[in-house]
């Protein structure tokens, strides 16, 4: 879950949020984005649902990006209180929402699979969402780049395993051995 490490003050105004999106606005990572149609807050609980449903999808086969932070505090007050007494505590993060903002990128995948995890991740958000592209064209060797970018270690890291179990299983044969050795 995503969260500030620290901040200047713990408690926010709640804020407006007119007007379109300035920043952020345009893919600029990866190849397809998601973007928003209207204006919300969006939960660090519902960007990490988004997130896993994306990541689901692919397999682990391209690169994902999040254009969101949630950096503004919401407080609530505890249920069946009186009226008064100060400003609740903060009780979780949400990252503010203008229409037109990218919220999640992706590279390495083919079209229809980007649209399909990113139709996924749009279930989980509380607003409504379009699939935007990338104004820009990618090279072969770039996409490739995406696609290949993180299996490449799962593979590095399964060989390991492998090969420190074969050295295991070599380790145990040869105690064998020498057990059955000083046995005769």
């Amino acid at each position: 879950m995503l969260l500030p490490k620290r901040v200047k003050y713990r408690k926010q105004h709640r804020g407006r949020m007119t007007g379109k999106a300035t920043r952020g606005n345009k893919v600029t990572y990866g190849q397809f984005g998601l973007a928003a149609l209207e204006p919300g807050w969006i939960t660090s609980n519902q960007i990490e649902a988004s997130r896993i449903a994306i990541n689901r999808y692919l397999r682990r086969g391209g690169k994902v990006w999040i254009k969101i932070f949630p950096d503004k505090s919401v407080t609530a007050k505890p249920a069946e209180t009186r009226m008064g007494s100060g400003k609740g505590s903060p009780e979780y993060w949400v990252a503010v929402v203008k229409p037109g903002r990218v919220l999640f990128e992706i590279a390495g995948t083919s079209e229809d699979q980007a649209r399909e995890a990113l139709r996924l991740a749009s279930h989980k958000l509380p607003i409504k969402t379009k699939f935007v592209e990338s104004e820009r064209v990618f090279s072969e060797e770039e996409i490739a780049k995406f696609a290949v970018a993180i299996p490449e270690q799962d593979v590095e890291a399964e060989t390991e395993g492998e090969e420190s179990a074969i050295e295991g299983e070599d380790a145990a044969a040869k105690t064998e051995e020498g057990s059955a050795d000083e046995s005769n």
